[in-house]
């Protein structure tokens, strides 16, 4: 039998039962949508992670001090001050692997502007934490390290805080406090938005390292270095190297643990990664469920199909229909079901993304690989569970079929 006639021949059967037609593709065309959905929002997930990971820098690594223990007492990463200016200038001037580092300070303070306030992050680095967080300038300038040897009383500000302190106005040149000791607004910085943490990363005030340990903390020390790699596949390298140089410079035996540590955001990538890869799978396998029980409804159909059909089977049969025509037609009005079934859940599929994204603000992508997986899934789950119907119906005898009531 010719496949265009069998699928006509299919089309007329399937059509004199609308109700019930349109009930078995039901279960398709939910499964289709799901997991179209699903994948869709898995993958927004893993753009945004990765989104967010890359705000933080290009090829970055940081520098954390490291624990101490006292009194018998072992304390947590962070908690002493092992961490100085001269390891950030060694670790940008001796490491072959190691483009550029800078060291940072941070504090919370509240800031005035005129008759506004606000309590934000105030952090004090180098000139080259703009450079090593691929952070730059939107409006004005940032500080040189002219204005970190001369302790400036300079800073360049985030989005958040500009709106809270400015409004729509342009603070480039404005003077604010920062805990009654003023400083002039000289830049202001392009929004990064949120963390992979969550924070605001614009809700922060960037001066010189020097001003903020001088004229605002009173102190000394710094809290971590940010260090930016040659490449990004030089970031293991720069960080063994790292290692190595900091542990010669700190006089550390081979019996005494690091008194630091060194984060490696490309390993942090690739784990958020591996999470939202795995997110989206243990979706998309949730989702799939309802095309399995789908296709089960699919062949239940079918065979109540072949039963109420069984004198029409015969009939054909009489008339010189072989047992491969039968077996072609039935095939073909599974298939046709699933498929129909198929597209509109592909359709529903990519409206319940959208609708997702514009309810909850997350952000959803459908890719052309899912909806063609799912287009051929559906085909499949066709073919599989209408063979057994179909070979069934072609197996009948025409005798016995003819005699069917």
């Amino acid at each position: 039998m010719n496949p265009l006639i069998a699928l006509k021949i299919a089309a007329r059967a399937l059509t004199r039962n609308t109700m019930r037609s349109a009930l078995t593709m039901l279960g398709i065309i939910i499964g289709v949508g799901a997991v179209i959905a699903m994948v869709a929002v898995g993958q927004g997930a893993k753009v945004q992670v990765e989104a967010q990971i890359a705000s933080i820098g290009s090829n970055m690594l940081m520098v954390f001090p490291g624990s101490t223990t006292q009194g018998g007492v072992h304390t947590g990463s962070g908690s002493a001050t092992t961490l100085t200016e001269e390891d950030s200038k060694a670790i940008a001037k001796e490491l072959s692997a190691v483009h550029l580092a800078a060291p940072v300070l941070r504090t919370s303070a509240q800031v005035i502007s005129a008759n506004q306030n606000w309590s934000t992050v105030v952090s004090g680095s180098t000139a080259d934490y703009f450079s090593i967080r691929d952070w730059p300038i939107e409006s004005g300038s940032g500080f040189t390290q002219s204005d970190v040897d001369g302790a400036t009383k300079v800073a360049v500000i985030g989005k958040t805080v500009t709106s809270n302190l400015f409004g729509t106005q342009d603070p480039v040149g404005q003077i604010i406090r920062i805990r009654n000791v003023p400083f002039k607004v000289i830049g202001v910085l392009a929004p990064k938005g949120q963390s992979a943490q969550g924070q605001d990363q614009d809700d922060v005030i960037i001066i010189p390292l020097s001003t903020l340990q001088k004229r605002i903390m009173g102190v000394t020390n710094i809290m971590a270095i940010l260090v930016s790699a040659n490449s990004p596949e030089e970031t293991t390298a720069a960080q063994e190297q790292i290692k190595l140089l900091l542990r010669q410079r700190h006089h550390l035996t081979a019996s005494q643990e690091d008194d630091f540590s060194v984060r490696n955001m490309a390993d942090i990538a690739a784990a958020a990664e591996s999470s939202s890869r795995i997110m989206t799978l243990l979706l998309g396998s949730i989702a799939s469920v309802s095309l399995i029980v789908g296709g089960i409804g699919i062949m239940n159909i079918m065979l109540v199909s072949v039963t109420e059909r069984t004198r029409e089977i015969g009939i054909r049969m009489a008339v010189g229909a072989r047992g491969r025509d039968i077996l072609l037609q039935f095939l073909m009005e599974a298939v046709v079901l699933s498929l129909s079934g198929g597209l509109i859940g592909i359709a529903l599929g990519i409206g319940g993304s959208k609708l997702i994204s514009s309810v909850v603000h997350w952000p959803t992508i459908v890719s052309i690989d899912s909806v063609l997986l799912a287009s051929a899934f559906s085909i499949g789950i066709g073919v599989f569970f209408g063979l057994y119907p179909a070979r069934r119906a072609a197996s009948l005898d025409p005798i016995e079929a003819l005699r069917y009531d």
